[in-house]
């Protein structure tokens, strides 16, 4: 799945949440899930996929990235819900 894509992980439903932006989506969730950076995901344990957008190309990614980050908490958490109300671990279903 090499498309610019915004996402959310997410620790456990309701959990710590994390926002992001790559290029590439299934290796860098695998990334996070292998601890392979160190970092926030890392200390806080957030590496369950629970939301992601997909774009053509990483300007808008990256846009889309920097205003869900203004957010409130609230916000971000019924975007979730309206797409993954069980905040199922997505990772399964893009690799």
């Amino acid at each position: 799945m090499k498309q610019p894509a915004v996402y959310i992980l997410a620790s456990k439903k309701n959990g710590t949440l994390y926002i992001g932006v790559t290029s590439d989506l299934v290796k860098r969730i695998w990334q996070h899930k292998n601890h392979v950076v160190s970092g926030f995901t890392e200390n806080h344990g957030v590496n369950r996929l629970v939301y992601f957008e997909q774009y053509d190309d990483m300007e808008n990614a990256i846009y889309r990235e920097k205003q869900l980050k203004t957010w409130n908490r609230a916000w971000k958490i019924k975007l979730i819900e309206k797409k993954n109300p069980c905040w199922k671990d997505l990772y399964d279903e893009i690799i």
